[in-house]
């Protein structure tokens, strides 16, 4: 890996295109390496895990709400939409399916200075790639790039200190990536890479306080636009640039400023592309770093017996978990037993309640309006709070995979004044848990979510594609799409009906 130093430049500065991080972007793209096998087994399996989350999300209503927006886009010999026949524009097809991915908050994540889920890469190449007859073997090299490039931009570029969201890693990462699959030229990719970044910065307030059905559509959104931006390029539209280095570019005005510095690992020419292997699903559909803290509390039930005893519970977690989803937010929405779903999956409080009393974690049971309301869960929910310690931030920010953690120290006071403390660093599933995700819990867990949703035979069509994806050739595409039964679809609620 080399490390680029990203600052500010003033545009009277001699600062050739070459030293423009979108262009050293552009170059990783277009280097013609093949991903090595552990990188493609990773992908399959992360194509897998999307389908599987978008089966569990099908019928609620954001998914439904977008699946329609695209289905008023037809195009023959376009994409394919989850759940559904038919083709349709890619740029719609990729903003369907990324809602779908996204909405349970169940697919995979990867935190360094930065967070992200690099699986909202997979919809918008998946549905490029089906418009454009690329061959399996084509989006595996286009997803290695695009997760290489988001997860690097994540290790080296802090977002939410400034308050942007995390999505604007992810507009530049698609358009990398299609750049990959396509085999597009330099200046192309460049181009679309400064476009995506772009148009696709916005404020966290998305994930801050009241959260609604947009954290699933911002991600959809970036991915959108990052289709839309590698068109234009394609076409020979170019893009502000420096994007990240100008003047009034995105470092100068959103992030750190005209003094700041940032430091962006790339691979080198030649060097593969694995950092996909970095990163680590759910098993619970729940913000990432509340992962840990639910096997923790699941483990913890049978030491701490009649929770109707307990005084208080202290989370000692890292910064980021103890101000994004803690009381270090300062939100009172994440006490609130009416929040929405998307509010209830940040507050790690709610979860560890819920987790304590229930011993497991539902996409759907843990989330009901009446189990949030329940008067024993307010009541214990009411008396976790989070506090930050150093040694947890730490190890968050630790370059180390073996040090690197996202779990907590809970310590739980009874009303005896007992004290029982235990801690976890990384949840059961993590590559270096108690029982960590292979290929085999990958398909039970699109085998669990799709029961009841999708046919079994339709079941067996798609993992028999999606794990000889290598092999598909150009055209074949569309069988990473799954077809979901009538009924299921029939059961997705009234939405309005918009302008088109």
């Amino acid at each position: 890996m080399i490390n680029h130093e990203v600052r500010t430049r003033r545009s009277a500065e001699d600062f050739p295109i070459e030293e423009h991080l979108a262009y050293k972007i552009a170059q990783v793209a277009v280097d013609p390496v093949e991903a090595p096998p552990e990188t493609a087994e990773m992908i399959v399996n992360r194509i897998i895990d999307n389908a599987a989350v978008s089966a569990a999300s099908v019928a609620r209503r954001p998914v439904t709400s977008a699946r329609r927006q695209a289905q008023c886009r037809p195009l023959t010999g376009g994409s394919t939409v989850f759940g559904v026949d038919g083709e349709y524009a890619p740029e719609w097809a990729a903003w369907a399916n990324g809602v779908a991915v996204r909405e349970l908050d169940f697919h995979d994540t990867f935190l360094a200075a930065e967070y992200s889920h690099p699986g909202d890469n997979i919809p918008p190449l998946v549905a490029v790639a089906q418009r454009t007859g690329a061959s399996g073997d084509d989006l595996i090299r286009g997803l290695a790039t695009a997760y290489e490039i988001q997860i690097d931009l994540v290790r080296g570029m802090c977002l939410h200190e400034h308050k942007i969201d995390h999505v604007a890693h992810l507009g530049p990462s698609v358009a990398a990536g299609i750049g990959t699959m396509l085999g597009l030229d330099v200046d192309t990719v460049y181009q679309a890479v400064g476009q995506a970044l772009h148009l696709t910065t916005a404020t966290r307030q998305s994930r801050k306080g009241l959260i609604s059905s947009w954290k699933a559509y911002a991600p959809a959104h970036a991915g959108k636009i990052a289709v839309e931006a590698v068109d234009r390029a394609m076409r020979g539209e170019g893009a502000p640039a420096p994007i990240w280095e100008g003047e009034d570019g995105v470092i100068a005005w959103l992030l750190g400023g005209p003094d700041a510095r940032y430091t962006v690992p790339l691979p080198g020419p030649g060097e593969a592309k694995r950092a996909i292997c970095d990163s680590y699903t759910k098993e619970h559909s729940a913000e990432y770093q509340s992962q840990a803290p639910i096997d923790l509390a699941r483990r913890m039930r049978g030491r701490i017996g009649d929770l109707d005893q307990i005084a208080s519970i202290v989370l000692h977690t890292s910064h980021h978990t103890h101000h994004v989803i803690g009381t270090g937010s300062n939100d009172p929405q994440k006490f609130d037993p009416t929040a929405s779903r998307e509010t209830l999956d940040h507050s790690v409080m709610y979860i560890f309640a819920v987790a304590l009393q229930d011993g497991e974690w539902d996409h759907e049971r843990s989330y009901a309006p009446e189990r949030a309301a329940r008067a024993d869960t307010v009541e214990l929910w009411k008396k976790i709070s989070t506090v930050e310690d150093p040694e947890w931030t730490r190890r968050y920010h630790s370059t180390d995979p073996n040090e690197k953690a996202f779990g907590a120290r809970a310590v739980v006071t009874l009303k005896s004044g007992e004290v029982i403390e235990d801690e976890l660093a990384v949840a059961d599933a993590h590559p270096l848990g108690a029982r960590p995700f292979a290929r085999t819990q990958y398909l039970d867990k699109f085998a669990r979510m799709a029961d009841g949703v999708v046919d079994p035979a339709e079941q067996a069509r798609f993992t028999a594609a999606a794990t000889g994806l290598q092999s598909l050739a150009a055209d074949a595409l569309g069988g990473l799409n799954v077809r979901v039964l009538d009924d299921v679809l029939a059961s997705a609620p009234a939405t309005g009906a918009g302008i088109l």
